[in-house]
């Protein structure tokens, strides 16, 4: 994660802002003039989007904005870019704003992919001087060639989000709203993209980016607001926002501890990640030793016991997982009391980002097991060669 400057005066201010809908149960026409003047059943209803929202975004700050599907991110994005108005509250706004939304928002498909550039660009507050000056930054960094004379409507979904996202990002904006379509485009596009937003972080622009991927929303954003049913949940540093989503993916309270298990005659006390020199860190490098340390107490003493851990992304994805068992170790007899065992990895090729780490112990595998779920995180520090959760040495020819 790159850290950003200072953070400058306010420039996006919501003020308890709700987003309602009309959700109509009669789509066609037919069902209509049949419901028409009929009492008793609703054939529509009002759906919240959003729900007595209240933020500030600073000028040079990057905003990550969670949540599962239908917490109201893409609504919140809207309501802040100006497309549609909010029920009640109000959101002020200052500089220029270019909003990616939805895929080919602002596109007409018929017309060519240069005329739509023109197009785009006047919607986005730029003269036609401004956009012939930089047609061709515009065109170069779209990657679409000889297809810009071609109408948008023969374009695939990838070629429209290029060509969209290089009209924004030359409009000079001030503030930058990004919606989940960059998932659409192939990686060495995303690539671009996430370099011009890290650009645009240095230049000191504001950005505002709805995201699915915590990995991304990590590498790009210093703060995180986590939405859930149209309200915000959490608001704060991204590390404790991905720990928040999580708590909201699994149906927890933010910040809530998950319920007791009942007692076990072994137990994980507590988990520690060390580096390769055997001191406790919260950043490792990558590719280099690492040991995680499972601390056990037990109720008595055992002839017999297991113990094993797991690593998980922050949306909960296994990436590695070993145990005693598997590595052919029988474990000597426990005393009562406090105990621990190491599990040494070599190599950390893990992809840069953040992880959680759960254990698990019992007196034989796989029955009575006490697992900590979480017991400790850690962030892996590492290069811009590639992405996801591996990290693996690449070269092309």
């Amino acid at each position: 994660m790159v850290v950003s400057p200072s953070p400058g005066p306010v420039v996006v201010r919501v003020e308890d802002v709700t987003k309602q809908f009309i959700v109509r149960k009669d789509n066609t026409l037919k069902e209509r003039v049949v419901h028409a003047g009929r009492r008793g059943r609703v054939h529509k209803q009002e759906y919240t989007a959003v729900s007595g929202v209240t933020l500030e975004i600073q000028a040079g700050t990057t905003v990550g904005l969670l949540g599962p599907n239908g917490s109201g991110k893409s609504t919140l994005l809207k309501l802040i870019g100006g497309i549609v108005s909010p029920t009640t509250g109000r959101v002020l706004t200052r500089g220029r704003m270019a909003a990616l939304l939805e895929l080919g928002a602002g596109f007409h498909p018929d017309l060519s992919g240069r005329e739509n550039v023109y197009l785009n660009a006047s919607i986005m507050g730029m003269s036609r001087a401004e956009t012939t000056e930089k047609f061709d930054d515009i065109l170069e960094f779209s990657g679409i060639g000889d297809f810009i004379d071609t109408q948008v409507k023969f374009y695939s979904s990838g070629m429209f989000v290029r060509l969209a996202f290089a009209v924004a990002v030359h409009t000079d904006p001030d503030v930058l709203l990004v919606d989940e379509v960059l998932a659409v485009g192939d990686e060495a596009f995303q690539r671009k993209c996430m370099a011009r937003i890290a650009r645009f972080r240095k230049e000191g622009r504001t950005i505002v980016l709805v995201s699915h991927s915590a990995a991304q929303v990590q590498e790009l954003c210093d703060r995180g607001v986590v939405l859930k049913d149209g309200e915000m949940v959490f608001d704060g540093g991204v590390n404790d926002a991905v720990s928040a989503l999580r708590d909201v993916l699994e149906g927890r309270r933010v910040g809530e501890k998950p319920p007791p298990e009942p007692e076990k005659p072994i137990e994980v006390t507590r988990i520690d990640v060390l580096d390769a020199e055997g001191k406790k860190r919260k950043t490792i490098p990558v590719g280099e030793r690492m040991t995680i340390r499972v601390h056990v107490r037990a109720k008595q003493p055992m002839s017999t016991w297991a113990t094993g851990f797991s690593i998980d992304t922050p949306m909960g994805q296994m990436v590695l997982a070993s145990n005693t068992e598997r590595l052919g170790i029988d474990l000597p007899a426990i005393p009562a009391g406090d105990s621990s065992m190491e599990f040494a990895i070599d190599s950390a090729n893990f992809g840069a980002g953040q992880y959680f780490v759960n254990a698990n112990v019992s007196e034989i595998i796989d029955i009575d097991t006490h697992v900590l779920m979480q017991g400790a995180r850690f962030t892996v520090a590492g290069n811009d060669r590639n992405l996801g959760t591996v990290a693996a040495t690449i070269t092309a020819a």
